[in-house]
């Protein structure tokens, strides 16, 4: 009989701790909730995602390192190199610059003041002075300068040598008028690398008060300016025939390679008005071929004068 009533009593305590649970109700949300926390898991997804996705890297912009080929002259650049050396050479480089590091082809930009014969001869060369690769070409005479592009072959035996750019022009009696040229790096395999020019644009010689077909008189030419020596050889200054023949030839030896002054006088005689040619010339002492024409020049300036008696 206790254990019946026992039993019962279990019983009863369980229905009572059923009927408890089932009558209890969870603790309200609190108002908008819902929206907050898919807004806020939203988020979170958003800024994992970007900091798993990489930036996006910039895409490369090809820059040029030629020239463009422009449809009218090129104005001049405003000078800045040292005081008296403002006139642009009658044949400047726009690229490649000095030491340049070229590959077969590349291209060559300049501008021209043609000589009077309005031929010019463009002479790829190498480290011994032999002919890589020669362009003659016709180009009108103009004082403000011409644009011309050229592209240049070469072919050598070596991984690299040294070589030089040469542009000459002569006047109308075959002498040479200009002539300048530009030092590079000829490589037969890599990829071309283009310097910058620096200053040389410009003339490498300034006459004070000199101009083309000034008169000079009394057997005398006086001269004073500035040289900037290509290198460390001599410059020649002659008085020049329009058969070729020298009237009077003076050497100026000039300490380093920077710009410096110099003064000299060349004697002549005439018996009548002569034109003749005054040319300032540099050779390079480092070419073993001797070209028959233009020899071993590395730099002509030239001007024509009037000699009288």
């Amino acid at each position: 009989m206790k254990k019946n009533i026992l039993l019962l009593a279990s019983l009863l305590t369980l229905l009572s701790a059923c009927s408890q649970i089932t009558q209890s109700t969870p603790t309200p949300l609190p108002p908008n909730y819902l929206s907050t926390a898919v807004a806020l898991t939203g988020q979170a997804a958003f800024a994992t995602a970007d900091g798993l996705t990489p930036s996006p890297i910039p895409a490369e912009i090809a820059v040029s390192t030629e020239l463009p080929i422009p449809s009218t002259e090129i104005p001049s650049p405003t000078p800045t190199f040292a005081a008296g050396f403002t006139d642009l050479a009658q044949i400047h480089f726009l690229a490649p610059g000095p030491a340049s590091s070229l590959t077969s082809p590349f291209n060559l930009q300049v501008m021209l003041v043609s000589g009077e014969s309005e031929i010019v001869q463009v002479d790829l060369l190498g480290e011994d002075g032999r002919v890589l690769q020669r362009d003659l070409e016709s180009v009108t005479r103009n004082l403000k300068g011409i644009f011309r592009k050229f592209v240049l072959k070469f072919e050598i035996r070596a991984v690299s040598e040294a070589g030089y750019i040469r542009i000459s022009s002569k006047d109308d009696f075959g002498r040479i008028q200009a002539l300048n040229t530009m030092p590079v790096f000829l490589y037969s395999i890599g990829s071309t690398q283009i310097n910058p020019l620096g200053n040389m644009i410009y003339e490498r010689v300034m006459v004070e008060r000199l101009k083309e077909k000034a008169d000079f008189y009394a057997g005398e030419v006086s001269l004073k300016g500035r040289i900037w020596p290509f290198n460390d050889q001599p410059v020649i200054v002659e008085l020049i025939r329009p058969d070729g023949r020298p009237i009077s030839t003076r050497v100026l030896t000039f300490d380093g390679i920077e710009t410096q002054p110099f003064e000299t006088t060349l004697s002549y005689k005439v018996t009548e008005p002569t034109l003749a040619r005054l040319t300032f010339r540099q050779d390079n002492p480092l070419l073993s071929v001797t070209d028959p024409e233009l020899a071993k020049y590395v730099y002509v300036y030239s001007v024509e004068v009037t000699l009288n008696p």
